[in-house]
């Protein structure tokens, strides 16, 4: 792993180029082979480049950058190149609708923005608020035998314009940052609504990264297949900046990740690591691990259940390339069906926790080396406390290099967002065991008073009405006579037993409450027919139904 002189972007991306030179840092899969190549010496090259580009059309230090792409080699060396330029990077979810691009980009005031080709279609939709701001489409690099001759699209006042990509005189300078200057503004999509700036400097980012490495070592023979956004701080921190760090290559997909897109990927590249939210793996353990599970005679018969569930995780690891060793699971809590099936299963799965306003990383786990159901232990420069009597359940709380400056532009949110002694307000609800495990229940929003004042968690009932095969996806929340309701979006398999569904769900809903408290019991499911609208890590925007 390299050694930073200061925890900063530019040190990363200067160290990196020069101790990994002609290793693959980035590329991107298409067509069953890997192209756009890019080294860890051109990238240094690369972002300089951008660097010096971003000045040329007048981008001031400290300015904002808007970085508008679906993933690519070229969205790095985007985002290393907005720093070279002093300026602060604003990465947006491509899944944001236009009037919501717009609302952000006016909020923070961008002085220019970077997309990906796909994104100059949307982008037709504000002309009138984007016609003075320079706009560079950063796939548009012009093939080149030389990399220091390289040219590239932008537009100028609406007008298309192909410039020289050059690291000009100016920047063979020193670095036009330190470790606590603003480095990026990440713009939350979360389930309660209400989006908002979150800043974080280069000490924040960096140290999230390095406390990621004390939970997986990567080396610079590691490969990452990328299936989360870079413009979520999950992926931009441990699929992106913490590879950087190791010399690891990270190989991008020129399409959504479907199973029909993932299963020729994994056999292609065989990744070692792959960082991934629960969805992901839960989808893959209800469609084909378990049905092939309960129809096996070996997993039938008691004596030879481990044995049937250890060959399923040999093959599941298979289909993923036979190379995996870490499969990093966040972003929301995993089911335990699916927990106890990887553990028994012997597959090397590890889960985390985290959030935004930390960097993200709050906690982590070695695989194989954790509890079942824990989010485990914080990296040793963060602190974990929980509200309220010590052993109990509460808010959990955090102090470390990685938690955000603030909210931008919203002083007033920020101070919510601390307690009065500094430290960080995470809205979940969790516990801390003496060995330090963390368990989460849920967020304190979500939570439920039952009648006699429970507290009743809609995360662990959705999780297990999640388990069954008729539910794709679920949502529980209070009624308007306090009754409990599951709103549910059914499976392909449901839908095609229609004609018996009404006793289906009946069926669902008593075995659902089986395993409940008696304050916790469903009163009814209702069907919900449209795809719930859903964050980055695939959780439901609760706002939207509730």
């Amino acid at each position: 792993m390299i050694q930073l002189r200061e925890k900063t972007l530019i040190s990363l991306c200067l160290a990196a180029s020069l101790r990994y030179k002609n290793r693959t840092a980035f590329a991107m899969l298409s067509g069953g082979k890997n192209c756009r190549r890019v080294t860890y010496l051109q990238m240094g090259i690369r972002a300089r480049q951008f660097g010096s580009l971003f000045r040329e059309i007048g981008v001031k230090k400290g300015a904002k950058v808007l970085l508008l792409s679906e993933n690519c080699p070229e969205w790095p060396l985007a985002y290393f190149g907005i720093a070279f330029a002093g300026a602060v990077s604003v990465p947006m979810l491509t899944g944001f609708s236009a009037e919501q691009t717009a609302n952000i980009a006016v909020h923070c005031d961008v002085s220019a923005v970077c997309l990906g080709r796909s994104m100059l279609e949307k982008f037709k939709f504000l002309a009138d608020i984007f016609a003075r701001i320079p706009i560079i489409v950063i796939d548009s690099i012009s093939p080149s035998d030389d990399i220091k001759t390289s040219e590239i699209t932008v537009f100028l006042g609406g007008a298309e314009k192909i410039m020289p990509l050059r690291i000009t005189e100016e920047d063979t300078g020193s670095p036009p940052c330190e470790p606590y200057d603003l480095a990026t503004i990440i713009y939350t999509s979360g389930t309660a609504g209400n989006s908002k700036g979150v800043m974080l400097c280069g000490a924040n980012i960096i140290s999230s990264a390095l406390s990621s490495l004390s939970f997986v070592k990567l080396y610079p023979r590691d490969r990452l297949l990328s299936v989360l956004p870079l413009a979520h701080s999950y992926e931009s921190c441990i699929g992106l900046l913490a590879p950087v760090m190791s010399g690891a290559s990270v190989t991008y997909l020129d399409r959504p990740p479907s199973p029909s897109v993932l299963l020729p990927a994994f056999k292609t590249l065989r990744p070692t690591a792959i960082i991934t939210v629960p969805l992901f793996i839960e989808k893959m353990y209800h469609n084909a691990i378990a049905p092939k599970l309960n129809d096996s005679k070996l997993y039938k018969f008691p004596l030879t259940r481990r044995a049937a569930v250890q060959f399923s995780g040999r093959r599941l690891k298979s289909a993923m390339g036979g190379k995996l060793r870490f499969f990093g699971i966040g972003g929301a809590p995993l089911s335990a069906e699916v927990e106890n099936f990887l553990r028994s299963a012997g597959f090397p799965y590890s889960t985390g926790y985290g959030l935004t306003e930390a960097a993200p990383l709050v906690t982590g786990n070695r695989p194989r080396r954790f509890p079942v159901r824990s989010m485990g232990k914080a990296p040793q420069n963060v602190k974990l406390r929980i509200s309220g009597y010590p052993g109990s359940e509460g808010e959990i709380q955090v102090k470390g290099p990685n938690v955000m400056m603030g909210y931008f532009n919203d002083s007033g949110k920020t101070a919510e967002a601390f307690t009065e002694d500094g430290w960080l307000r995470t809205g979940d609800l969790g516990s801390i065991d003496k060995k330090g495990w963390l368990s989460i229940k849920g967020r304190i929003k979500a939570m439920i008073l039952g009648p006699s004042g429970e507290n009743i968690y809609p995360e662990e009932i959705e999780g297990l009405l999640g388990s069954s095969s008729l539910v794709e996806d679920a949502l529980v929340y209070s009624g308007k006579k306090g009754e409990l309701v599951a709103l549910v979006r059914l499976s392909d398999a449901a839908k095609a037993a229609a004609g018996a569904l009404e006793n289906a769900l009946e069926e669902l809903r008593a075995w659902v409450n089986k395993k409940l408290a008696s304050f916790s019991k469903l009163n009814r499911i209702e069907i919900q027919s449209e795809p719930f609208e859903k964050t980055p890590t695939m959780k439901i925007k609760r706002y939207l139904y509730v």
